[in-house]
């Protein structure tokens, strides 16, 4: 396996065409135009019977900052951070208040036990 090949399989770093759009604020004619001019290496892939695009993320990061400029290219990284901090409190405050929840009825049944 050569360089490019682990690059493909490597966790976070390909994005979904879509996901190119609402990250990095790139439109679909941008990314099929950097994909003619050989800025933007995709694969097809399908699921479900809904075909879309992977593309490398370093690739897609390039073309925004390039179509975008560098400060916008920031400000959107540190929204998509922000959504994905907001959601990731969220699942904790749940959980949290399952546990706690858990740990109530808990010592309610020790109570009552002992």
């Amino acid at each position: 396996m050569d360089r490019d090949d682990d690059e493909w399989g490597r966790k976070g770093a390909t994005l979904s065409d879509r996901t190119a759009r609402s990250e990095y604020g790139l439109t679909q004619d941008e990314i099929y135009d950097a994909i003619d001019a050989g800025k933007l290496q995709y694969r097809r892939v399908g699921m479900q019977g809904y075909p879309w695009l992977r593309l490398l993320r370093r690739e897609v990061e390039e073309l925004a900052r390039n179509l975008h400029g560098e400060r916008d290219f920031r400000e959107r990284q540190a929204r998509t951070e922000l959504v994905w901090i907001n959601r990731e409190l969220k699942r904790i405050r749940a959980q949290r208040a399952a546990l706690e929840q858990r740990r109530a009825t808990l010592l309610s049944e020790l109570g009552e036990q002992g």
